[in-house]
């Protein structure tokens, strides 16, 4: 039962604060409506302690809560708060001034035990001592915090209605250059208008606080005086015995009323005082004290020379001095670390947003190469014995150890649009080839052409679409018996892939790429190409590199391209002939290159009609050549030169045509389309060592 009763009390104590919360508004009007009927109607001592109490309790309040919040606006209902607080402090000190005058004869408790606690503790017996204290605690409030408070309120009022008109311009033009969006520009204008009426009423409301204290001052010296008459005229109380009444009385009064108005008076101070910080007091001001830690040092140095100067107390100052050093290499140690904090938030930050950045850029990005993968394909690089990836990679060295060529890195994704069993090369983001690979069989491919006899799927070899047929591992080994060739698939697309970028090495040698090439070159060679006589060497110096590239000729030897750039430049602009130059000089080099496996240079020589014919369809022009030769001929002569050449492409062998040099640009342009295999060199591009052997002759 006693349970039951104890819930019960309980679910009514729960009812009533609900209520309460739910009718605050009812509540703080019948508060001020209490605390005006104060003004008129007695308390008894008991309530008058009450309304001490909570006096005392509220100013304590609004000081810690202005010590917290971060910025001014957060407690703009201060200014409201402090009016019901003044008007409680003046109502109460009307009610007590009530109960000393009349009933102050009777000894210090007559107005209540609240105001008798500060008389005894603050007085100790001897009212001189309380006046002068009470005295103190007014200068404190009355000149000092309030007067001080009411300076910086009218001052912050002043400049905040002043600076109003260019805050609402600021706010405009960041909102018409897009900085901020139109939420934003509301809620700045927003804060902007709060901020000019805060400090607008807080002008006002410091008044408050000033005429707070000139009214305690009054009060108190009625109660003094007052009292003092009253005790002698009306009670017969003897000069003595009225004055220690009396007094005693007043001032545990005054003391009662001025300390929360200190407290107060102290909150507003601190409020007018934070307009230009943010955060709460203990971070905004030992925060900015922590930022010096050698101001802490220095202030521990001079308070320790301060402690042996003679008649001072080292005993007191030694602690003082050891605990700000303390502080300060706590705060530097703080210090430190928060730097590191703000570093890794930084960092964060920045990682937080690169996924964004690196969207943007990929999306924007065209790749010099890439190979994509249809979804059947896909286990080929994400497998855990995935081969692709690594044969891909090793022809980054290939390449640079036959053409001196860095091939980009290759990247390598997968296509959901592509059919399954299908792979795509794309050179800066424009698809070059295609083909189809099974990646669970092997290619098999007759190198001589005839037709396989091996069961599987037939299909065409997609590099240089031979006829191939798919089988599995078990027949790979019969057809290997056979002297067939086998591929696995890996090595079908990767032999694709070499083909295709051969093909098409000018087109990925960028002007970037030329420009790592030069930087990666002695200082003596940057320094000879920038010292050409071009108005851009590098460009000049990509369009040789593009042309060597294309008849396959290596520039790995880039300096001795470099030296031969800068001396055709010097007597040239015309790239054609720079670019033969330079083939000139690589003439070792290119002969090596051709050298078959009896150590000759195998050639096909023009006939001397060919010959005249194509010199003669050469023209100069205000220094620029051009070649004229009819349609009908240049087809007689691609046909000639096909015939000859498929004597000994079906051996796989390609002899190099030998031609004039200054018809050597112009054969090698017509034959580039039909046979780019074919090496087309001049004359002066046969190195002294090198022996040529005839294995042809075209026309007569």
């Amino acid at each position: 039962m006693a349970v039951n009763d104890t819930n019960t009390g309980g679910f009514q104590l729960s009812g009533l604060l609900k209520l309460g919360h739910n009718n605050r508004d009812i509540g703080f009007a019948i508060g001020v409506v209490l605390i005006l009927g104060m003004l008129f109607v007695p308390l008894p001592p008991f309530f008058l302690d009450l309304g001490l109490a909570i006096s005392l309790s509220l100013s304590v309040l609004i000081l810690m809560v202005a010590l917290w919040i971060g910025t001014p606006l957060e407690f703009n209902s201060f200014p409201t708060l402090l009016l019901v607080v003044t008007m409680l402090r003046l109502a109460l000190n009307v009610s007590s001034t009530r109960l000393i005058l009349s009933e102050g004869h009777n000894g210090p408790g007559a107005a209540g035990n609240v105001i008798e606690g500060f008389a005894r503790f603050i007085v100790g017996g001897d009212f001189v001592i309380g006046i002068i204290v009470f005295t103190i605690l007014v200068i404190i409030n009355f000149i000092v915090i309030t007067k001080g408070s009411t300076r910086i309120a009218e001052v912050a009022a002043r400049f905040s209605l002043d600076a109003m008109p260019g805050k609402q311009m600021a706010i405009d033009a960041d909102l018409a250059a897009g900085a901020i969006t139109e939420q934003d520009a509301k809620l700045r204008r927003k804060t902007v208008e709060e901020e000019s009426s805060f400090f607008g009423a807080m002008d006002g409301a410091s008044k408050f606080v000033r005429g707070d204290a000139v009214a305690g001052l009054i009060i108190t010296l009625i109660n003094v005086f007052g009292g003092i008459l009253i005790g002698m005229m009306s009670h017969d109380l003897s000069v003595g015995q009225a004055m220690s009444n009396y007094t005693v009385l007043t001032i545990g009064d005054g003391l009662v009323t001025q300390i929360p108005a200190l407290i107060v008076s102290l909150a507003a101070g601190l409020l007018v005082t934070k307009s230009g910080t943010h955060g709460a007091a203990n971070v905004a001001v030992l925060g900015q004290l922590s930022n010096f830690p050698k101001a802490l040092y220095m202030a521990a140095v001079l308070t320790f020379c301060i402690g042996w100067l003679p008649g001072f107390p080292l005993f007191i100052f030694l602690p003082m001095s050891v605990g700000l050093a303390a502080f300060g290499y706590s705060m530097q140690g703080q210090a430190a670390e928060s730097e590191a904090q703000a570093k890794q938030v930084e960092k964060d930050s920045e990682a937080a947003q690169a996924p964004q950045e690196d969207s943007m850029s990929e999306m924007l990005r065209v790749d010099d190469v890439r190979l994509d993968l249809g979804t059947a394909l896909v286990p080929m690089i994400t497998s855990n014995n995935a081969a692709l990836p690594g044969k891909v990679k090793s022809l980054r060295s290939l390449f640079i150890k036959d053409f001196g060529f860095v091939l980009p890195m290759v990247r390598i994704k997968d296509d959901t649009d592509l059919p399954q069993m299908t792979y795509s090369i794309s050179l800066q983001g424009v698809e070059a080839a295609r083909g189809e690979v099974d990646p669970n069989m092997m290619m098999v491919i007759n190198p001589t052409g005839e037709e396989i006899d091996l069961p599987g799927k037939r299909t065409r070899e997609p590099t240089f679409g031979l006829e191939a047929i798919w089988v599995d591992e078990a027949r790979a080994s019969e057809a290997e018996l056979q002297g067939l060739t086998v591929v696995d698939p890996e090595s079908v697309i990767t032999t694709h892939l070499t083909e295709v970028i051969k093909e098409h090495m000018p087109e990925i040698l960028t002007y970037a790429a030329t420009q790592e090439l030069i930087e990666g070159q002695e200082k003596d060679y940057q320094k000879l190409l920038a010292d050409s006589s071009n108005n851009n060497p590098a460009v000049t110096l990509q369009h040789v590199l593009q042309a060597l590239l294309a008849e396959r000729v290596s520039i790995r030897n880039l300096p001795k391209i470099i030296e031969a750039v800068a001396e055709a430049t010097a007597n040239t602009k015309n790239i054609r002939t720079v670019i033969e130059h330079a083939r000139g000089k690589l003439a070792k080099q290119i002969c090596h290159a051709l050298v078959d496996a009896q150590g000759y240079v195998p050639v096909i020589n023009l006939g001397g009609s060919w010959e005249s014919e194509l010199i003669n369809a050469i023209s100069t022009t205000n220094g620029e050549e051009t070649f004229l030769m009819s349609p009908t001929r240049v087809q007689e002569f691609v046909l000639e030169m096909r015939k000859e050449i498929q004597k000994f492409s079906s051996a796989d062998e390609w002899p190099a045509i030998l031609v004039t040099p200054r018809a050597r640009p112009y054969v090698r342009s017509i034959l580039e389309r039909v046979s780019p295999m074919t090496q087309v060199i001049s004359h002066n591009e046969v190195h002294r060592k090198a022996s040529l052997r005839t294995v042809g002759t075209v026309g007569q």
